[in-house]
């Protein structure tokens, strides 16, 4: 698996969020709360929704189950002029992402991260840079489905 490296402007993105830990996940409970209402927002670029972290510094090389993190569910927009109840405004700085075309479930992903972070990044010549992680649900994602499609945008320097 090897990504392909970009380097994107920054983005504005509504959406909604919620503080977890990977041992307490409440992803589900995120999307579930934002995908009903993603139709109100009347500025998007396009369909594809962006689930996006934000880690602390240190975040993987000490890594704990229990360190919480910043889960968005996202879409971008055009400006911030109509933000619709219970969203917030989320400015993704621009930078250079890896970024990896991954097939499967949310249930089988965890080994590809593995692969990401302990074989690929520590030979890939880059080192993992603090800003968010990402990932694109576009036309060919589906929840569940093994067959589901998105990409993974990992921050590197």
């Amino acid at each position: 698996m090897t990504p392909e490296i970009k380097i994107i402007p920054s983005k504005k993105l509504l959406g909604k969020r919620l503080t977890m830990s990977f041992s307490k996940n409440t992803t589900f409970r995120l999307w579930s709360s934002f995908m009903p209402h993603r139709k109100e927002i009347t500025n998007a670029v396009g369909t594809d929704m962006f689930s996006l972290q934000i880690y602390s510094a240190g975040f993987f090389s000490n890594f704990n189950p229990e360190a919480e993190f910043e889960k968005w569910a996202l879409m971008e927009v055009t400006d911030f002029d109509a933000i619709p109840d219970g969203m917030e405004a989320f400015i993704l700085n621009g930078g250079k992402y890896a970024v990896f075309n991954y097939k499967g479930t949310a249930e089988d992903a965890p080994e590809t991260y593995n692969y990401i972070f302990r074989e690929w990044l520590p030979a890939s010549g880059y080192v993992l840079d603090i800003r968010p992680h990402f990932e694109i649900l576009g036309e060919k994602y589906t929840y569940g489905d093994p067959d589901s499609e998105e990409e993974i945008w990992i921050p590197v320097k």
